[in-house]
């Protein structure tokens, strides 16, 4: 396989550019997903968090802050931020709802959507940034398949 061709494939999706690969209420569309969001969504964060920030926050350190934030009962404040920058990453329409609106009241709807978004696009949360970074180096993908190079720190 031609080394770029992986790299191809990754940033050219099959769905429409600017539109979301699966809806918010698809939940169960990987019930293991939903499953780990419903029961630790601190986990399920703290895997978007690290990638969306490109490991500069741990998931370990997004787990905490969520939590320190559920007890208070703000998590959608933190949340709705990463779903507003996913949403730049992809050109995604700020749709059905607004992110805030979306974390506020389904919250488990939005983070596995935001998961779900990530794993069809070719990054793997579970594996954090620095294991998707080694799986794109080892298909040969050249850069990150996801960031605009304008979006680099």
């Amino acid at each position: 396989m031609h080394p770029n061709k992986a790299a191809d494939e990754i940033v050219k999706p099959s769905w429409p550019e600017g539109q979301w690969s699966t809806g918010l209420f698809d939940c169960c569309e990987d019930r293991s997903i939903c499953l780990k969001s419903f029961f630790c969504p601190c986990i399920t964060v703290g895997q978007i968090v690290e990638i969306i920030d490109r490991g500069t926050t741990s998931s370990g350190t997004a787990c905490g802050i969520f939590a320190a934030l559920n007890a208070v009962h703000c998590t959608w404040l933190y949340t709705s931020n990463y779903r507003t920058k996913l949403r730049a990453l992809y050109k995604l329409p700020e749709a059905p709802y607004g992110d805030q609106t979306v974390h506020c009241c389904c919250c488990v709807c939005g983070i596995t959507q935001e998961y779900r978004e990530l794993k069809n696009r070719g990054v793997d949360p579970s594996m954090g940034w620095e294991g998707n970074v080694e799986k794109w180096k080892r298909e040969g993908a050249i850069v990150p398949p996801f960031f605009p190079s304008d979006m680099a720190r």
